[in-house]
């Protein structure tokens, strides 16, 4: 029987950034005791307010990212609770029952959600009434996306199951071979028109057609190099980005790279490790790599804008991009906020203290943070 390994991703990246792979699993390496940079000082050049603050509950260990719908939040937590938010107000909250370790996907009518046991629960986003439940085969540590007419859900053994989301009828499943050793995966699929996006071990990223689970297109963001297993490890543990006629994704071990979002040609390739993930404006494509510097690179000709590294392994979330600032959070609840131009700072703002895993989202005219102790605040510059 063929075992195959599954490094769980959080605690390894962290210990990653700033030394190799051995140092990061061996406890008794002297790299592993390089210390992440204190905060830097600087003169702010914007004024972030908070606009509300809301309990989500705790992560439990998981990643949770807001789902936000036309300025409505719907937040998950790790001991069941589900939220919807208008406002800085909640609408409603229901317990599901089950300890969940995924989420969320939504759009207007539907909230999904998964959990450790392979269970897909669906809710309806009027007033989380339970709709319809699904399985599939492992764990669901990504957030499940909700399209038109389709949910498509990540499996810990890197599997996309579609499910109809009137219903939750299975309506196709999309597998591939997998390397010996990968790290877990919490980047979840991205919906865009008649495809879904996702990135893989090995450094591909897939188009898979939504109608019936068929590979459109496979597109090479890295190639796995060296002689060791570990060494070799090259996956896409983050979401693709895509906007216009790009589709992006980075690579941990690997690569930065742009495709047509039609065909799967290569518009350009950058070396880069990471596996926080990406963002993509009109300007240019963002990338957090895993020693905590932010990278800004031209996005139609990947040529490099700007670095900023005074973040050293403060462990950083992907960027979000907003009215000329790029904001990462940090592992001590700290959200970071680059100018556009040239990757000075700007601002900074102190949520509660505990980690932020997930990325900040893009919220009305400023950006939505949760954090791991379950803090859900609205952040706007002024």
């Amino acid at each position: 029987m063929k075992l195959r390994r599954l490094f769980p991703l959080l605690p390894l990246v962290a210990a990653l950034a700033g030394c190799s792979m051995m140092d990061a699993i061996n406890p008794f390496s002297s790299s592993a005791k390089v210390k992440m940079a204190d905060l830097p000082t600087f003169k702010a050049t914007a004024e972030i307010r908070p606009l509300w603050q809301m309990k989500a509950g705790k992560a439990d260990g998981h990643v949770f990212t807001p789902a936000v719908v036309d300025g409505t939040v719907y937040t998950a937590s790790g001991d069941g609770t589900l939220t919807r938010f208008e406002d800085g107000k909640q609408v409603w909250r229901i317990a599901v029952g089950k300890p969940l370790s995924a989420g969320v996907g939504a759009n207007n009518r539907l909230v999904v959600v998964g959990t450790a046991k392979g269970d897909v629960l669906a809710f309806s986003a009027a007033d989380g009434k339970p709709l319809w439940s699904a399985q599939v085969n492992s764990e669901i540590l990504a957030a499940p996306a909700v399209g038109d007419g389709i949910v498509v859900v990540r499996s810990g053994d890197n599997r996309l199951f579609g499910f109809d989301s009137s219903d939750g009828t299975r309506k196709w499943i999309y597998t591939r071979n997998n390397p010996p050793l990968s790290l877990r995966n919490a980047a979840p699929p991205v919906i865009s028109d008649r495809y879904v996006f996702a990135g893989f071990p090995g450094g591909k990223l897939v188009a898979v057609a939504l109608q019936n689970g068929a590979l459109a297109w496979e597109g090479t963001v890295a190639l796995p190099k060296g002689t060791t297993e570990l060494d070799r490890v090259a996956d896409i543990t983050s979401t693709p980005v895509f906007d216009g006629p790009l589709v992006c994704a980075v690579a941990y071990q690997g690569r930065v790279a742009c495709f047509d979002l039609s065909n799967g040609s290569l518009a350009w390739a950058r070396e880069i490790s990471s596996a926080a993930g990406l963002a993509m404006d009109s300007r240019n494509v963002y990338v957090t790599d895993d020693k905590g510097a932010v990278h800004a690179y031209e996005r139609t000709r990947g040529t490099s804008v700007w670095k900023q590294d005074k973040l050293f392994l403060r462990q950083l979330t992907a960027p979000a991009v907003q009215r000329g600032l790029v904001a990462v959070g940090d592992v001590q609840g700290q959200v970071h906020f680059l100018n556009r131009e040239d990757g000075s700072f700007a601002a900074r703002y102190s949520t509660d203290g505990t980690p932020i895993l997930a990325a900040p989202q893009v919220y009305a005219n400023g950006w939505l943070v949760q954090t791991s102790g379950g803090s859900v605040q609205a952040l706007e510059p002024r």
